[in-house]
């Protein structure tokens, strides 16, 4: 097995090769066909998260061990199984959800596995998809994508879910509601392929980059500025947007964000580039607003979304795949904002 792996924080991936882990109990033991590129993979491979004013949360406080193998929207076949393996066959292929938590709490019990405060992410606590094999702690976490390109459908398991559940956190709208969406990244790009099966509100994309506003617009944004043009993007939104999404997570984005809803609007904050923020607590009641925090999606609504996309309703967020062996070029190229779309790697 041979695996891009995390040996020292902060620095790039090495080469490990083991030899093909054997499942055990509910485990599979998956074959990777491709394994997208996240944003959050840096953060990881960074070995913390900025949270602002000098702080910051590191992942060997939160219990992830080297060397680690970053990588979670995976997709593969089924190679071997456990000897309590229930409802899978060799050969069956699928998106794997890589969001599981302990399986033992309350939030887990309810099926809310990323609100598990001890959990078994693969990518970050247990070792993920820059690699040709994973385990898998069990095929319940397999999800069948039907005939598509195993590339493609890799970056559902969290750019697309991430969008996915962002979306559906907001109220239901309307065809004269606007809702922004901050970032036109890979999950910013998600969010407005995916807003029509989700909304009928009008998608207003807010970005610092030309190309990826009018990448923006190719995906079906009504509107695409820089947040340079504020003057205009409030003579659009009127009294201002039912919601905005902040698929950046820096404190000027989400303060923006918060400064274009109206009385009653959300803002819902996804990106993890870190900071802090400070708010006028008054104006959180007098505006009756909302702020909250969507982390990725839960395996129901991966369910869905595949669903959604089986359909053919929604354009797919376009791909580049590259071999699994450009792992570290295609983070540092995904740090350096070159990215439109999503980096796919392919173990040959």
């Amino acid at each position: 097995m041979k695996s891009y792996q995390v040996i020292d924080f902060g620095k790039p991936l090495e080469l490990r090769e083991y030899e093909n882990p054997k499942p055990q109990g509910k485990e599979i033991l998956v074959k990777i066909s491709a394994c997208g590129v996240c944003h959050s993979d840096i953060h990881l491979s960074d070995g913390y998260f900025d949270l602002g004013d000098g702080k910051r949360i590191t992942l060997a406080d939160r219990g992830t061990k080297l060397p680690f193998t970053p990588g979670h929207e995976i997709t593969g076949s089924v190679v071997d199984i456990g000897e309590e393996a229930e409802d899978v066959n060799i050969g069956d292929s699928g998106i794997v959800f890589p969001w599981i938590g302990c399986g033992l709490c309350e939030a887990c019990k309810k099926e809310n596995e990323t609100l598990c405060e001890a959990p078994k992410y693969l990518g970050a606590r247990l070792n993920g998809g820059y690699s040709d094999h994973i385990i898998v702690p069990d095929s319940k976490y397999l999800v069948s994508y039907g005939d598509m390109d195993p590339a493609v459908a890799a970056p559902y398991a969290c750019s697309g879910l991430t969008a996915y559940s962002a979306l559906k956190k907001i109220p239901k709208t309307s065809v004269d509601d606007w809702i922004i969406i901050i970032g036109a990244g890979g999950v910013g790009v998600n969010g407005i392929l995916l807003s029509s099966a989700v909304h009928n509100a009008k998608i207003l994309v807010i970005d610092n980059d030309k190309e990826k506003r009018e990448k923006a617009i190719e995906a079906g944004a009504d509107q695409a500025f820089s947040p340079e043009d504020e003057e205009t993007i409030r003579k659009i939104i009127g009294i201002g947007a039912v919601a905005a999404i902040d698929f950046v997570g820096m404190p000027q984005t989400t303060d923006f964000g918060l400064s274009l809803i109206k009385k009653g609007g959300m803002v819902i904050v996804v990106g993890l580039y870190g900071g802090s923020l400070k708010m006028s607590l008054p104006l959180v009641p007098m505006r009756s607003i909302t702020l909250r925090g969507s982390y990725v999606g839960e395996l129901r609504e991966l369910k869905e979304l595949v669903e959604i996309i089986k359909s053919g309703k929604i354009k797919l967020i376009p791909v580049k795949k590259q071999d699994l062996e450009t792992a570290n070029q295609a983070m540092a190229d995904l740090r350096a904002g070159k990215v439109n779309g999503r980096i796919v790697l392919v173990p040959k």
